[in-house]
């Protein structure tokens, strides 16, 4: 059963940690998240971390597709935001087995949180 609950939403958890893999996109995200809750529009987003229109529109549409990113249109302008519900998610997931077992434990790091489960 325990093999199990490790491999529920792994594709769509590598999926994710692949779009992040890619240094752009990391770029993007970090950015977004400084920015977060108002999000950035395409081109302050392009001024910013001076990327050509074309590569950032191919990254921002990788990290919308994975869900990691939201697009919302006011007017002419598309906003983006940083979608901190699926990136808690995907921290929680990579965190979810830490201190289970082994003798490799970090004391620390497990009873930091053993005791924010509380």
């Amino acid at each position: 059963m325990k093999a199990k609950a490790l491999s529920d939403g792994l594709p769509v958890h590598a999926d994710r940690l692949a779009a992040l893999g890619n240094e752009a996109r990391l770029r993007v995200v970090r950015l977004l998240l400084a920015a977060h809750p108002q999000g950035m529009v395409v081109g302050d987003i392009q001024a910013e971390l001076g990327m050509p229109g074309s590569t950032l529109s191919h990254h921002l549409e990788k990290l919308r597709q994975e869900g990691l990113v939201a697009v919302r249109r006011e007017r002419r302008f598309l906003w983006y935001t940083a979608r901190i519900d699926m990136l808690t998610e995907l921290v929680a997931f990579l965190y979810a087995e830490c201190c289970t077992g082994g003798a490799g434990k970090d004391k620390k790091v497990c009873k930091d949180k053993t005791s924010k489960q509380r």
